[in-house]
């Protein structure tokens, strides 16, 4: 599998016939670097951790340009379906669906979604994370945006997960302190990957302060430079 971090919680990952956009923020993120028509070649999956606009970002545009199904929750996919987007596949927290190279199971995640539009906030169906299993591949979890809870740990056991991108901008999810706790104490994947910050000026700059918080904890982190792919 090779993964791409194009800033935020923005990731491209590719695999076997597969090319999987997660929370396609490029239009407008300051994090971004790059061009979207290249960033986005090839795609054929769209997955989207839950309804803010710096998660939901160029979905309907990708989804038209490029086919790409989209997968999440029930109530964001009937909006974006309103929006123009014809080739979506919904479900649920706690579910499981066969995407033939790979599944996609949402899990909980500890945080607000929902739009604004013309002042009026509402909601999108809940907010979640995202596991992604592939035949050969190692099991990866988006967390999106969250704060700790103990049943991190459940969910790592129940999905063997080894590859975890874990948000730490803190202000809209955890911080680098409770993150790394996140990851050392509940988690505990091979790999841990840094996101969420960088972005905006009112979360983290740096994924620094995480990266010492995880010195001793015998896992790995990689933090990716952005628009630059990685095998894991």
């Amino acid at each position: 599998m090779k993964i791409t971090w194009f800033g935020h919680a923005t990731f491209r990952l590719d695999f076997g016939r597969s090319v999987v956009l997660i929370d396609p923020f490029f239009t407008g993120n300051p994090a971004f670097e790059g061009d979207m028509a290249e960033a986005t070649a090839g795609a054929t999956h769209i997955l989207i951790t839950h309804g803010h606009s710096d998660h939901v970002g160029d979905t309907v545009a990708l989804a038209k340009t490029t086919g790409a199904k989209v997968v999440t929750n029930f109530d964001l996919c009937m909006w974006l379906a309103k929006q123009g987007v014809k080739h979506f596949d919904p479900m649920n927290t706690g579910g499981a669906t066969d995407q033939g190279d790979f599944s996609v199971t949402l899990v909980r995640a500890d945080h607000s979604a929902g739009m604004v539009e013309s002042g009026v906030g509402f909601p999108l169906g809940s907010a979640n994370g995202v596991i992604v299993k592939a035949r050969g591949e190692p099991v990866l979890w988006h967390m999106g945006d969250t704060d700790i809870f103990s049943d991190m740990g459940l969910l790592a056991e129940i999905h063997d997960v080894k590859i975890c991108l874990c948000p730490i901008g803190d202000r809209f999810t955890m911080g680098p302190h409770t993150a790394a706790l996140a990851m050392r104490k509940f988690v505990t994947p091979k790999m841990a990957i840094p996101c969420h910050y960088g972005s905006f000026p009112i979360i983290e700059p740096t994924a620094d302060r995480f990266c010492q918080e995880m010195i001793g904890s015998g896992i790995e982190v990689t933090v990716p430079e952005k628009g630059q792919p990685f095998t894991v």
